[in-house]
């Protein structure tokens, strides 16, 4: 089976900044650091205003423990995502949240202002709304899975090594994630139509 380049080069690029290369933390920051942040504000849903605070905390934790990465038990990918998951996750039980529910503040500035007419915006921000609102709905281990694999286009191997479950359990989660957004998503049309 062929390497991902890109995974040798993390790899090395994490090395090179271990061995005292600022430069090379700085390239691997850059090609992670929008998915990182996405993936963050998103598993977050309506605490999403700490996403920043994580996020930070996620690369210092990458800058401190780099030394200990090894290549040969995961790609930077899923060590990087591991951190992110785990910050959340911390972040969750610190703060007692168990149910989160829908942080539609960042929505309206990711839906697209320009269109034909008004009627068609309020439309297009109304089903954004309700796929955000959908999959923030989702129970918090099926939505880290979904946002893993939809939005860093992770493998379901990598979700499962990230998340600590089985392969068969991480395609289990996305199947119910799935499932649930089609329902929830079907539903809205239902009201709607």
């Amino acid at each position: 089976m062929a390497r991902d380049p890109a995974v040798d080069e993390d790899s090395e690029l994490l090395r090179a900044y271990v061995d005292g290369d600022q430069d090379a933390f700085a390239l691997l920051y850059d090609r992670h650091d929008q998915a990182c942040f996405k993936f963050i504000r998103r598993l977050l849903g309506s605490a999403g205003a700490d996403a920043e605070d994580l996020h930070q905390e996620t690369w210092l934790a990458v800058s401190r423990h780099a030394a200990s990465f090894n290549p040969r038990k995961a790609g930077f990918a899923a060590w990087l995502y591991t951190i992110a998951r785990r910050k959340v996750w911390d972040h969750f039980r610190k703060q007692k949240i168990t149910h989160l529910v829908s942080g539609q503040e960042d929505l309206m500035a990711e839906v697209p202002d320009s269109g034909p007419t008004p009627l068609e915006q309020a439309e297009s921000r109304e089903t954004a709304l309700a796929i955000v609102k959908a999959v923030e709905a989702l129970p918090l281990v099926q939505r880290e899975t979904f946002l893993l694999f939809v939005e860093c286009g992770l493998s379901l191997e990598k979700i499962a090594e990230i998340t600590e479950v089985s392969a068969e359990t991480s395609k289990s989660r996305l199947r119910y994630a799935r499932t649930s957004l089609r329902r929830l998503l079907s539903e809205r049309e239902a009201i709607d139509g």
